[in-house]
């Protein structure tokens, strides 16, 4: 227990996995340790000089395709000293097993896609996963996809259970033009991308003498 009650709590990101029709909140994930980094990379979607009109060359196709890079701790350490009997037992195979589901169809879509198969649908749908939102603080809540996961295990107790690990997550932000406007994913975006404007509004404007200049 801290010896500072009043100092601020700390907040963790994480992911919320959402049912993508109802919106209802199926798993909330929260990070154990937060990332010392975090990369993100912005690929803009202008129209660019290969159109051959000038007109078009400042113009912007969408929102930029943004890209997350987390690098997450995990530990079991903490839990094993308050006696959790999970980790006692699994160490951290069950923390691991809550991210590493999220790109796995369930047993229960597999099987049913077998079914179809086997009855002899002509053609089967891919499975649809739960809507993935990644948290870093309330002003940066976005829908995502997970592109990239990988994780390294780096002590283990025994029963070979890890009890140490590293899990690196790449993300890409849904924006509009993935998801459209009408659904849970499209509000998620326009309300993270809003909460940037706000935050650029908030930023002070430079002066031209700072550059050296008088004015372009």
């Amino acid at each position: 227990m801290t010896g500072f009650p009043e100092s601020p709590r700390l907040l963790k990101g994480g992911l919320v996995l959402m049912d993508a029709t109802t919106s209802t909140v199926l798993r909330i994930i929260a990070l154990q340790y937060n990332p010392d980094s975090v990369s993100r990379t912005l690929q803009i979607q202008g129209v660019g000089p290969d159109s051959g009109d000038r007109s078009e060359l400042l113009r912007l196709k969408g929102p930029p395709v943004e890209s997350w890079k987390v690098d997450a701790e995990l530990d079991a350490t903490d839990q094993l000293e308050i006696a959790d009997a999970t980790v006692a037992e699994v160490g951290l195979q069950a923390q691991l097993a809550a991210l590493e589901v999220i790109v796995y169809p369930t047993s229960t879509q597999l099987q049913n896609l077998n079914s179809q198969a086997q009855s002899g649908t002509l053609e089967v749908a891919a499975v649809e996963a739960p809507l993935t939102i990644f948290v870093w603080s309330k002003q940066r809540i976005m829908p995502v996809r997970l592109t990239e996961f990988s994780i390294t295990e780096e002590a283990f107790d025994p029963n070979l259970n890890p009890i140490r690990a590293k899990v690196s997550l790449g993300m890409r932000v849904l924006n509009v033009n993935d998801t459209g406007f009408a659904n849970k994913a499209g509000g998620l975006f326009m309300t993270y991308l809003q909460n940037k404007e706000q935050l650029a509004r908030r930023s002070s404007t430079a002066i031209f003498s700072a550059l050296g200049i008088t004015g372009v």
